[in-house]
């Protein structure tokens, strides 16, 4: 990109510092006085979890490649790797700095406030620790194993992720050794946090961590010894995991051998008590192996995703979100059967406001439908003991032919995805891991009736995953379809993962890695041209993230030549959006709300003939290149029309969204004098929770 001054180092944003501010937004949530109080809170908690998830994979990668040497070229931004970590470390300890000062200072207090305690060891009085004694000693003490560090216990390897101690002592132990120096790892087998009785604890609620009640009774731990104190560390490790498919004969036993490994990957952070000496945290440093750059000096509990104990613990509705009720799907008047209904029309699920029940009630229906001859369907993040495995499994005693295609690979998920894979072949149900060199990311599901003698083909293609809890948090789109051209190339797609075919035409949906990225390129193409020519041009695309060079170039290519480009991304974007000149005609928000915005949609305004598409791939380097992925029309006009009044919506919010600036930063929206709020995942709980499913 060299056209008009700019050069590729300014006109895109680099990928892991964009992830970044992506959490950033995330944790400022916790800001929001709007928001119940731990719900405030449970979005501290999922920047904690999204930091870990950063490190083990993102920063990892970066440091597996810098060890190996295998350096690549500058990225599309032109910061080298080394470069990118040294402002991943910069950026990601002044957000550190931030979570802290959230909790301590505002959510902290205001727990207090309202009468929930989480007592601090100088807290203690003296029949909470007679209390806690007894509970150390009957319920923790026997599940610890402390190290002595000496020549016969050298350092050990630590845990991925797990809490531990590094003490020091003074003294000799029976057997004379006198090291000064033990670690204790904190048992992953404990609940995080304890409730004290009200006649110990006091009015109220009253919590104590169970670190806590280690860290004051460590004495105990080693008899005879002068424990001088103990500090709390934790160490992430790189965890994703390498498979060498090509020489993999057996893809399920090589991943579950690569599972053990994860938890003892390169290590790339070090989180530390900020009261921790010097000494001791360069002795951690070393034995580690860990840089100055990735030690991270906490002030207050290392690893706040601890408090998420509270969440079971604590049941008053009147610091949670207000629950809303799921519009439950009816099928049409006059159709008593998800076939008969959709042979007149087709049905969109928009979850979490429709509820998923309508995927597994229609699976069911599948499974006892004696017309019924085949089901396929793809299982990227579904979990073992579900309703959907359970109607395949339903279907396959039933005597239909199932096949699963399951992506062992989805990362995180891989344990549960492998005992998937083992109780769906234990039912006799064709099981395949996909392609080997590409995740099967696509949401697909197919049933094969015979009907008059033909088979007619019923399909339910997805933005996200066949998972009912997390239908009940992420905004995903569904289409349940009798399209007898979609039908027939969902049906080829599932025969190329199943078979070693060439890649067969499609009628009309875009297939990754085949066609997708050609067919947004071409789309994204005749807009520029219209706008060119004078005609009404405009794209709207929503995604989780944009981080492709080629598509990104082709909206700046469009923008150019006038065509209005609205991108609501909720994560990645690679794009440096109001650059006159290069930019001036895009916009790109993020909306960050009490749900996790997960459709993928793209619009085009066609010189008046709209298409829109819904999809299961991001605009990404991988999704389009490197797995495999469905981006399926929507051809019903209604549905067409519903989906874009949701699009607008969103670029209507003034409440939850953040407007990426040409720096780099988001501005978070809000009213102004005047101006009505705009909240647009509450707009569409009230719109669809009361709305029943009739015509379409």
């Amino acid at each position: 990109m060299a056209q008009q001054g700019y050069t590729v180092s300014n006109a895109f944003f680099n990928r892991e510092l964009s992830l970044l501010e992506f959490h950033k937004r995330v944790l400022y949530q916790a800001y929001d006085h709007s928001l119940p109080l731990l719900e405030r809170l449970r979005f501290v908690c999922i920047f904690a979890t999204n930091l870990d998830e950063f490190f083990e994979v993102r920063v990892g990668g970066l440091v597996e490649m810098l060890e190996l040497n295998a350096s690549s070229p500058a990225g599309p931004d032109g910061l080298s790797q080394e470069q990118t970590l040294t402002e991943v470390s910069e950026r990601a300890h002044a957000l550190v700095d931030e979570q802290y000062r959230i909790v301590n200072d505002q959510l902290f207090p205001l727990l207090r406030d309202n009468h929930i305690r989480i007592l601090r060891r100088d807290e203690w009085n003296d029949a909470q620790i007679e209390y806690l004694q007894d509970y150390f000693e009957t319920d923790i003490l026997p599940l610890l194993s402390p190290i002595g560090l000496d020549p016969a216990h050298p350092f050990p390897r630590i845990l991925n992720k797990s809490l531990n101690f590094i003490v020091k002592l003074d003294g000799k132990d029976a057997f004379g050794r006198s090291s000064g120096r033990a670690i204790v790892q904190v048992p992953r087998s404990l609940n995080h946090m304890i409730e004290l009785p009200e006649e110990v604890g006091g009015a109220g609620r009253t919590f104590v961590f169970v670190s806590s009640i280690i860290h004051y009774f460590m004495s105990e731990i080693f008899i005879g010894m002068t424990v001088i104190d103990s500090y709390q560390f934790r160490l992430t490790r790189n965890s994703d995991i390498f498979l060498d498919e090509e020489e993999s004969e057996d893809l399920l036993r090589a991943v579950q051998g690569e599972l053990v490994y994860r938890q003892y990957g390169d290590e790339v952070r070090l989180e530390v008590a900020d009261t921790c000496p010097k000494e001791l945290e360069d002795f951690l440093m070393q034995r580690c192996e860990i840089k100055p750059r990735d030690v991270y000096r906490i002030n207050g509990p290392v690893n706040l995703n601890r408090l998420s104990d509270l969440f079971d613990l604590i049941k008053d509705s009147a610091y949670y979100f207000t629950p809303f009720v799921q519009n439950m799907p009816r099928l049409p008047k006059r159709a008593n059967s998800y076939f008969s209904a959709l042979k007149k029309q087709d049905i969109l699920l928009h979850h979490p406001f429709d509820s998923f029940h309508a995927v597994v009630d229609f699976l069911r229906e599948a499974a006892t439908d004696p017309n019924v001859l085949a089901i396929k369907q793809t299982l990227y993040r579904t979990g073992s003991n579900s309703p959907v495995v359970d109607a395949l499994v339903a279907a396959a005693k039933a005597g239909k032919e199932v096949t699963a295609i399951v992506e062992l690979r989805a990362r995180f998920d891989e344990e549960q995805n492998v005992a998937l894979a083992e109780r769906l072949q234990r039912y006799g149900i064709h099981v395949i891991y996909g392609v080997v060199g590409f995740k099967t990311h696509a949401k697909m599901l197919l049933v094969a009736r015979r009907e008059e003698n033909k088979l007619r083909y019923y399909v339910h293609l997805g933005t996200g995953n066949y998972h009912p809890k997390t239908t009940m948090l992420y905004t995903d789109y569904g289409l349940m379809t009798s399209d007898r051209e979609i039908g027939e190339d969902v049906y080829r797609v599932f025969l190329q993962l199943s078979s070693l075919g060439k890649a067969s035409k499609m009628d009309c949906l875009l297939y990754a890695p085949f066609t997708l990225h050609k067919g947004m390129v071409r789309r994204i193409r005749t807009e520029k041209e219209n706008a060119e020519k004078g005609k009404p041009a405009r794209i709207i695309a929503k995604m989780n993230s944009l981080y492709e060079e080629e598509l990104t170039n082709e909206l700046y290519a469009a923008a150019r030549a006038g065509v209005k480009i609205d991108l609501i991304v909720r994560g990645i974007c690679q794009l440096r959006p109001g650059v006159e000149g290069l930019s001036d005609n895009i916009q790109v928000r993020s909306i960050v709300g009490r749900l996790l915005e997960h459709s993928r949609v793209f619009y085009f305004e066609n010189d008046g003939n709209p298409e829109l598409y819904c999809s299961s791939a991001d605009w990404m380097i991988r999704n389009m290149f490197h797995r495999v992925e469905t981006c399926f029309p929507i051809k019903h006009k209604k549905i067409r029309d519903r989906i874009i009044e949701d699009l607008e919506l969103y670029l209507q919010d003034n409440t939850h969204a953040w407007i990426l600036q040409s720096n780099g930063s988001y501005q978070h929206l809000q009213p102004k004098g005047g101006e009505e709020a705009v909240d647009s995942q509450a707009i569409l709980l009230d719109r669809w929770a009361a709305r029943q499913l009739t015509s379409v």
